[in-house]
């Protein structure tokens, strides 16, 4: 019988929806998915130089299981600077400690340690919660 999954714990959700090759409309592209806990993992090994086991104890999964989701990552992305692919971070199977949100308007990402009801930048209530518990 296989264990019970355990969301992953995600520190910091990206700043951005994804990425796209330069000078290609994005209705050209096609895209590859990568998870929100995939880019977490990117963050912490690539970004912030921890080592795998370090990563896995901050995400509160086990090292295999990180290796394994870093692993898919960066064949996603590799996939995605190869083939000429659009990258889109989305979804996923993760936690978070605070609530975030993206403006509809101003497309500005935020971070709040209590619900928000409209952005700070641009004070447009068109705000999308990106925590799964707050949607």
């Amino acid at each position: 019988m296989p264990n019970h999954r355990r969301n992953r714990r995600v520190a910091m959700l990206p700043p951005m929806e994804g990425f796209k090759p330069f000078g290609i409309p994005l209705r050209e592209l096609e895209s590859v998915t990568l998870l929100c806990e995939e880019f977490e993992a990117i963050r912490l090994v690539d970004y912030e130089n921890l080592t795998q086991e370090e990563a896995s104890e901050r995400m509160n999964i086990s090292r295999p299981t990180f290796t394994r989701l870093y692993d898919k990552a960066r064949k996603s992305v590799a996939k995605a600077f190869v083939e000429g692919k659009a990258i889109m971070i989305q979804g996923g199977n993760y936690i978070t400690e605070d609530y975030w949100y993206r403006c509809q308007d101003c497309h500005e990402t935020i971070a709040a340690i209590k619900p928000i009801k409209q952005c700070r930048n641009c004070d447009s209530d068109k705000i999308t919660p990106l925590n799964k518990e707050s949607s």
